[in-house]
């Protein structure tokens, strides 16, 4: 048996046209155009390519694309008062500031400044009180990417055990609360879990993100289960630098029913939800109809 290969490349193009699609109605219904800031605090060239990589889709997609780029060594009031700013421009509908910020800002406080209607990558507290609670709110773009390609593969998830391998704040507690809003019955297992293997084995829909290369085999797969690979991790093999996974792609594509690759797996669905994001913040902020499909 071979899994069949989820193509996130694929998947991401559909859903970028489809917020495309929703942008030019805004436009031409209701003369609205969703506008997007990203802030970069300094030169971290990781940070610099997401950040161009980001401005360049949303303006692909319509959208207006605000981007501000500040000294390494801006201080932290400057900084909020950037964010004030962007908070009460009406033309802004969602804002990101890149992680991870130069060491003397405090991320936390960043973060929880920003607009919860406008957090559009969804770490603001209130954002993850109301996903936690079950109320619409932002939901991170990693898991919201994930939770929509498990939704395109196997349309209904009630029921289904779902085991998540990773408890970031980011990643790992975000997915576990959108598999459970769908009706998985959902374990959150990491590092320390015993017998992870036999966690792992009972899952139907497997969520590896942990960020560590290749640490789930094929033999933690269950036969015919849903492997989504969140792990982006760099490694020298053969005398070159290759991007893996947190699962062992070659072991674990012998026994799962479907996998994510890496890359082309979940990376490309990141941004494109942060388009949806951008979008369904746009919607919300005019009282509008939410992009069907979308979100959460």
């Amino acid at each position: 048996m071979t899994a069949q290969i989820i193509d996130g490349k694929a998947f991401a193009a559909k859903v970028r046209g489809q917020v495309a699609e929703h942008v030019a109605r805004l436009k031409t219904d209701h003369g609205i155009t969703p506008g997007l800031a990203v802030v970069l605090v300094g030169e971290d060239p990781a940070s610099q390519v997401y950040v161009r990589s980001k401005g360049k889709s949303t303006v692909e997609s319509g959208m207006n694309s605000y981007e501000h780029k500040l000294d390494a060594t801006t201080s932290e009031a400057d900084l909020l008062a950037l964010i004030d700013k962007l908070n009460n421009d009406p033309a802004v509908h969602g804002i990101l500031v890149q992680l991870p910020l130069p060491k003397h800002l405090d991320s936390d406080l960043v973060i929880n400044s920003i607009d919860p209607a406008k957090d559009v990558d969804g770490f603001h507290i209130s954002n993850v009180g109301l996903l936690g609670t079950g109320q619409k709110s932002m939901v991170p773009c990693t898991p919201l990417g994930c939770l929509m390609m498990l939704r395109d593969h196997h349309g209904k998830l009630a029921g289904m055990d779902a085991v998540v391998v990773g408890r970031s704040n980011i990643v790992g507690k975000p997915m576990a609360q959108l598999l459970l809003g769908d009706s998985c019955t959902v374990t959150i297992a990491h590092s320390r879990t015993k017998d992870l293997g036999e966690v792992c084995r009972r899952a139907d829909i497997l969520v590896a993100a942990v960020g560590r290369p290749e640490m789930i085999p094929g033999d933690w797969v269950k036969p015919g289960a849903t492997v989504i690979d969140v792990g982006i991790n760099r490694i020298e093999r053969d005398g070159k630098t290759v991007l893996v996974g947190d699962v062992d792609f070659a072991s674990a594509a012998t026994v799962a029913g479907a996998i994510t690759p890496v890359p082309g797996g979940v990376g490309p669905m990141t941004i494109a939800c942060l388009l949806a994001n951008t979008l369904t913040a746009c919607c919300r902020a005019n009282g509008l109809a939410e992009p069907e499909g979308l979100t959460a």
